[in-house]
């Protein structure tokens, strides 16, 4: 079958590897010049799916509240006359319910500790390397409430079998020696040593070259301006080197996805959740961190890839503004010279912004639509590096019509009345 995958982010390099897999002839389009240029490019770089949880959850509108009030502000709102907004905000409101946490959380649990297991096989396989590194994740936290408050992770933990610890204040820095210095901020932290870490962005580009020795074409430098379809189903995609056409067409544009869906009758609710990241050299190896530590308080990932620290977070609702502001900055480098003061010059560092494509019950969106030959592959939010290789496996099963190996009924779009 003949495929053409919009996108050449990790999702679309990953579905397009395994369609090649298994037989297909598949091209990916992208406007970017190479792969993974966008929200794969600079990003927190954990492989985590054991801390795979939506954003809605009880409590969550209270808590941003307070975090709007911060200092080091985890959270930014900038309200907009836009309708796409306000109807997904509504949506996730809906979701911030016990029932509907546990629902999310458990789906995004299976499908991220699937991803796992199909990256390592992948890495057996074929030996990709990205400054990968197998040694697990350390969220810590500053204060007893939010200790207690794991209770309910925990549970979903343990429904599906990951392996976990609860860690006191010196478990933690046995874990991460370079906290020593931040003893007396810690009360204990959760670590997950089944979890990864690695660059994305080395990944994606990796993963697309050896997809390109494998048969795949890279059509780069192409925009992509409409969907055509008729019939129900697409007949082709309008770009700007012309009509592509294929037999079945996977959108994985992330959080552009959605404009190229609505005039199909497609309501997609993915929304852009701005995301910031600082990139610098680790100067000082004993202050380092080991693997990743999640700062609880400040919501921010700071991870070791190679000879580098890489600090990502925040998450700031500005539409598609890609403006890097400075007070986003600030809570970057608060959060990696609090923890590991000396390991890095944050102020050097290289800053970076990119759009995490959000869903408002936090699960990505995977496989059919109601057109024939239309699939899905997009909305994985802060979660695109930890599920893009099961999201691209899963996919790749479905249109190749085979049972894939996890249930991924409740991931597809009919799951929103659609």
């Amino acid at each position: 079958m003949k495929i053409l995958v919009l996108g050449s982010g990790v999702v679309g390099v990953t579905s397009a590897w395994y369609l090649a897999q298994a037989g297909h002839e598949v091209t990916v389009v992208d406007r970017q010049p190479a792969a993974g240029m966008e929200t794969s490019f600079a990003n927190a770089g954990q492989v985590s799916p054991g801390y795979s949880a939506p954003w809605a959850g009880p409590g969550v509108p209270v808590k941003c509240a307070h975090w709007l009030l911060m200092k080091y502000r985890p959270f930014v709102f900038w309200p907009m006359p836009d309708p796409h907004l306000w109807r997904w905000l509504v949506q996730m409101l809906e979701n911030c319910t016990s029932a509907a946490y546990d629902r999310n959380k458990g789906r995004m649990v299976r499908l991220a500790e699937y991803s796992r297991d199909v990256m390592c096989a992948l890495r057996d396989e074929t030996g990709i390397s990205y400054d990968d590194r197998q040694r697990g994740t350390l969220q810590v936290f500053r204060t007893q409430k939010q200790l207690d408050a794991i209770s309910g992770d925990i549970a979903v933990l343990r429904r599906y079998n990951v392996p976990y610890e609860v860690l006191d204040t010196a478990g933690c820095i046995r874990a991460e020696p370079g906290l020593e210095s931040a003893r007396h901020k810690l009360v204990g932290g959760l670590r997950l040593p089944g979890d990864e870490t690695g660059d994305a962005f080395k990944f994606t580009q990796t993963l697309a070259g050896m997809a390109q020795a494998a048969g795949v074409t890279f059509q780069y430098d192409t925009s992509i301006r409409r969907v055509r379809a008729d019939g129900g189903r697409v007949i082709g995609v309008e770009t700007s080197r012309g009509l592509l056409t294929a037999d079945s067409y996977v959108l994985a544009l992330g959080s552009y996805s959605p404009a190229l869906l609505r005039p199909l009758g497609i309501h997609l609710p993915v929304y852009p959740i701005k995301g910031y990241s600082l990139t610098a050299p680790i100067t000082q190896e004993s202050n380092a961190p080991v693997s990743t530590i999640m700062d609880e308080t400040f919501k921010i990932g700071i991870t070791r890839l190679g000879d580098r620290v890489r600090v990502g977070g925040t998450a700031e609702i500005a539409g598609f503004s890609l403006r890097l502001r400075k007070p986003r900055r600030e809570t970057l480098e608060h959060s990696v010279t609090d923890l590991f003061p000396g390991s890095c010059v944050a102020s050097e560092a290289q800053f970076w912004t990119g759009l995490r494509p959000m869903t408002p019950d936090g699960t990505p969106v995977i496989g059919r639509t109601g057109l024939e030959n239309l699939y899905l592959n997009t909305g994985h939010g802060t979660l695109g590096w930890t599920m893009a290789c099961g999201s691209g496996r899963v996919l790749a099963d479905i249109i190749s019509g085979r049972k894939p190996d996890i249930a991924h009924e409740d991931l597809n779009i009919f799951r929103y009345g659609m």
